[in-house]
């Protein structure tokens, strides 16, 4: 029987912890044999979210595990533990399995497993990692990296990805359904499908493109141009697009398109219109260019993510 260690040390957020104890600790009907032997391994007792959990297993058992799974911490600043990193280190070294949800990654990354490696983490906290391991090839815009002994996830659902897709390699997709049905989740997203989000403009109303960049968006469905901004902005198109790369660190053109794609995103979730309606509604002018800057900028067509994101009801 296959063991699995979840590592518990440090302050971790417990929804990744939970999810991977749900999936790994819970074998579906169609598993007649060699599910996992789930086993909660850590120094001493932890906090997870509001709850103090108690590992059953010292970080000695790790060594020996075939699959070690590295749940998100809390706070990033945070040095992980020292004898969590090392744990990690060995396990790896011994053959394991290594795989990181959301911001476990930094303590993959303290343990130099990330150097020379596909990353990803959060995509707030991509740039942060990519600093820190700079060994590391740290893609923000996939749900997770796997490379043979050593994965990584994004936060949350992606989290859950990664654990459907170990799944998928040891028990097959069948399986990997099942569970995936269990939890009302799609049974497989691909590894390499964006975060389906995008880089996200200061929220603070303070900066000097505040009201620029609110004018822009309540103007979507209109052909605007650099020019135009420029002249809203009373200032040079040169000089516009120097504030733009110092305030958001876009262009504007990558900015506007980024929030004319977003807005298509929350037509497709929210509404029937179709593909065509969607493009005049956002400024794309033609299906043909939404469909092409919608998967460059999302990572799959616009008919597919209408049908993974449609609400049940149209708004």
């Amino acid at each position: 029987m296959p063991t699995v260690a979840l590592l518990a040390a440090g302050d971790l957020l417990h929804f990744e912890l939970g999810v991977a104890y749900e999936i790994f600790g819970n074998p579906p009907r169609e598993a007649t044999e060699g599910w996992y032997d789930v086993q909660l391994c850590g120094p001493r007792p932890v906090r997870v979210g509001p709850f103090k959990v108690e590992p059953e297993h010292g970080l000695d058992r790790v060594a020996a595990a075939d699959t070690v799974i590295v749940p998100a911490c809390v706070d990033i600043d945070v040095p992980p533990p020292a004898e969590l990193v090392e744990a990690v280190r060995a396990a790896h070294e011994a053959g394991a399995r290594v795989a990181s949800l959301c911001t476990g990654a930094f303590v993959l990354g303290a343990a130099g497993l990330l150097d020379g490696r596909r990353a990803t983490t959060h995509w707030a906290h991509a740039a942060e990692l990519s600093a820190r391991h700079p060994l590391a090839e740290v893609d923000p815009d996939v749900l997770y990296t796997d490379n043979g002994s050593v994965l990584t996830s994004a936060g949350k659902a992606a989290a859950v990805d990664l654990c459907l897709h170990l799944i998928h390699l040891d028990h097959g997709a069948s399986v990997a359904n099942s569970v995936a049905r269990r939890l009302v989740m799609q049974p497989h997203r691909p590894g390499g499908q964006a975060q389906f989000v995008s880089t996200p403009v200061q929220a603070s109303g303070d900066h000097a493109l505040a009201q620029l960049l609110a004018w822009v968006q309540e103007r979507l469905d209109q052909p605007l141009s650099v020019t135009d901004m420029a002249r809203k902005a009373n200032t040079s198109p040169r000089h516009l697009g120097r504030q733009f790369r110092s305030v958001i660190g876009q262009t504007p053109i990558q900015w506007l398109l980024i929030q004319r794609v977003r807005r298509a995103q929350e037509l497709l979730e929210a509404t029937d219109e179709n593909i065509e309606a969607v493009a005049v509604a956002t400024g794309m002018g033609t299906a043909t260019t939404l469909r092409r800057q919608f998967k460059k900028i999302v990572g799959v067509p616009p008919d597919s993510y209408r049908r993974a994101f449609r609400s049940t009801r149209p708004a």
